[in-house]
């Protein structure tokens, strides 16, 4: 079974795991206020007591760094999960009940997917305000099209496979053999393409951040830390956007390398 976890499967996962664990010591611990200016001189670049320098205001990036790491991670996991759910839920029935179901839910996707997905979170958090729940909201609402269409793929390709004729035959209703006959068939694509959305995620909320509508501008978020710094980078003090850049290439790299790796696993006709 080791054998046919590869390379980017360890690199992901490792890097996965720094960046939770970076989440969870950031609820107990940080080396200052991350929220608290002044902790420092204004623009003090990296030493030994500010490890990552500190920003305009005076205060620690590493701290904000490491308290950006449970916002970033967090509202991307908890998007991902609900846009997993609602999509695949209703991406099962419009694909194995097919018909007017099927035509109406398949609409309604596409009138979604007209937009851009980044302008169109940027419309709806404009709309409905900034948050954690909003943002969260907003990022399950962009992200479950992409999940329904995969599950609605996937169910009709197997809704008249051998096994489900099988299930008929026995005197299971639609419902138990959409779902516990043919959709736990279908969940390896589904569930090597959460890392993708995980990716384009953290992407998003980074996004937001910069442009100020996402999260709160007093929020260590990694997307506002970058858009704090961006005066000081002609200036000298590169270090204020870098850091939080390198956190987000980091986290969305960790994503697409396990993303990549679960599509091997998953699909045989890709293992080399």
């Amino acid at each position: 079974m080791l054998s046919r976890f590869s390379l980017s499967m360890w690199l992901g996962a490792g890097l996965l795991i720094f960046y939770v664990g970076i989440a969870l010591l950031s609820l107990f611990w940080t080396p200052h206020d991350p929220a608290m200016p002044g902790v420092g001189p204004s623009y003090a670049s990296p030493s030994w007591a500010f490890p990552l320098g500190t920003d305009r205001l005076g205060t620690d990036l590493l701290s904000r760094l490491m308290a950006g790491t449970r916002y970033d991670l967090g509202i991307s996991l908890v998007a991902v999960f609900l846009s997993f759910s609602i999509g695949t839920f209703l991406g099962t029935i419009s694909g194995y009940f097919g018909g007017m179901i099927d035509s109406v839910i398949m609409r309604m996707v596409e009138i979604f997917q007209a937009f851009p997905a980044l302008l169109f979170a940027m419309l709806i958090v404009q709309t409905i305000g900034a948050g954690v729940v909003n943002v969260i909201a907003v990022l399950a609402f962009v992200g479950m099209p992409d999940y329904l269409r995969l599950a609605r793929g996937e169910v009709r390709a197997r809704r008249d496979w051998q096994y489900a004729e099988a299930a008929r035959l026995v005197g299971n209703n639609s419902w138990g053999i959409a779902f516990k006959h043919i959709l736990p068939n279908c969940l390896g694509p589904l569930l090597a393409f959460t890392s993708i959305n995980a990716a384009f995620a953290v992407l998003v909320i980074a996004s937001l951040g910069f442009l100020g509508i996402g999260l709160s501008p007093d929020t260590p978020e990694w997307g506002n830390m970058i858009a704090r710094g961006q005066d000081g980078i002609m200036t000298g003090q590169w270090w204020v956007s870098l850091f939080p850049g390198v956190a987000i290439l980091g986290m969305t790299g960790a994503f697409y390398l396990l993303g990549d790796a679960l599509s091997d696993l998953f699909d045989p006709r890709r293992r080399t």
